[in-house]
């Protein structure tokens, strides 16, 4: 694999013209190497362009053996994050989840690079929310949040400037996306033969007390009108063979009901297989389809 490769689509094929001269490759850096920074460089594999570099990969010391043989010498692997920083990256993908977004977050943005984070239920910390919005209007850095499992967060967005009344996210998942997190405390999960809805209330809520599952809740609140207007259901469905995500919202521009039958994950059935690949077109600001929070 050529190190730190990703395709773009611009006329020119990759290639340089006078027209169209090259641009510097994006310096990108890795917090984390779990599922989704796995399969997002796994996208990087498969192409040639150069338009992205892969500085480096910061990962717990007990991973790093592991880290450095899945790489294979494609990038370096580091266990401190000052040894990422010095790579001189240009934007951080943080892949590691909200202890990692709360830990590196403020740091990345002092650092003098743009930050592109998952973990969008981080910002359901108030306090937190406020002071990354602040630390990036100051530092002038961005804080990018992909579209996730989820589609049509772009008409929400824009809906919001036209006013928004209503916004209502369910989510839907198999059983086995649900082990391991505060929902067993609500629901015999084996007992289940049919769909049951085991959560309604505000995106700030959902986002908090199921963190591993709910990010795409904080991402519609973010887009929308906020984590306390926004309204969630979640359902463990024993039946289901893949993540439904269901988003609906009005307002004066109208009614919007959407709904994605999305595949999870071989290797995680929390996550959807289209998180990874809306992290990667992120990476290549593609339409700018990201929500900026900063």
């Amino acid at each position: 694999m050529k190190r730190g490769s990703f395709k773009g689509d611009d006329r020119s094929g990759g290639r340089a013209t006078p027209e169209h001269p090259k641009p510097a490759p994006v310096r990108l850096a890795v917090i984390g190497l779990g599922n989704i920074a796995r399969s997002m460089l796994e996208l990087c594999a498969r192409d040639g362009s150069g338009r992205i570099e892969l500085t480096g990969v910061l990962v717990h010391p007990p991973r790093a053996a592991e880290a450095e043989a899945w790489l294979g010498g494609r990038a370096p692997v580091m266990t401190a994050f000052s040894e990422l920083l010095a790579t001189r990256p240009t934007i951080v993908a943080e892949c590691a989840g909200h202890a990692a977004v709360k830990a590196f977050g403020e740091p990345v943005l002092v650092g003098g690079c743009d930050l592109v984070t998952l973990a969008s239920g981080a910002f359901a910390d108030r306090e937190f929310e406020a002071r990354m919005r602040e630390l990036s209007r100051d530092s002038g850095r961005r804080i990018l949040v992909p579209s996730g499992a989820i589609v049509g967060i772009d008409g929400l967005a824009a809906a919001r400037h036209g006013g928004l009344t209503r916004v209502v996210y369910s989510g839907s998942k198999p059983v086995n996306a649900w082990r391991g997190t505060a929902a067993e405390k609500v629901i015999d999960l084996d007992k289940l033969t049919e769909p049951k809805t085991f959560f309604e209330g505000s995106a700030r809520e959902a986002a908090s007390r199921y963190p591993m599952n709910a990010n795409v809740t904080a991402t519609v609140a973010l887009a929308g009108i906020g984590f306390d207007e926004t309204r969630v259901r979640l359902i463990a469905d024993p039946t289901a063979r893949g993540n439904l995500h269901a988003l609906e919202y009005e307002g004066s521009f109208g009614h919007a009901r959407i709904k994605i039958q999305g595949k999870p994950s071989p290797t995680n059935p929390k996550t959807s297989m289209l998180t990874a690949l809306s992290l990667w077109r992120t990476l290549l600001d593609e339409t700018g389809a990201a929500i900026r929070v900063g």
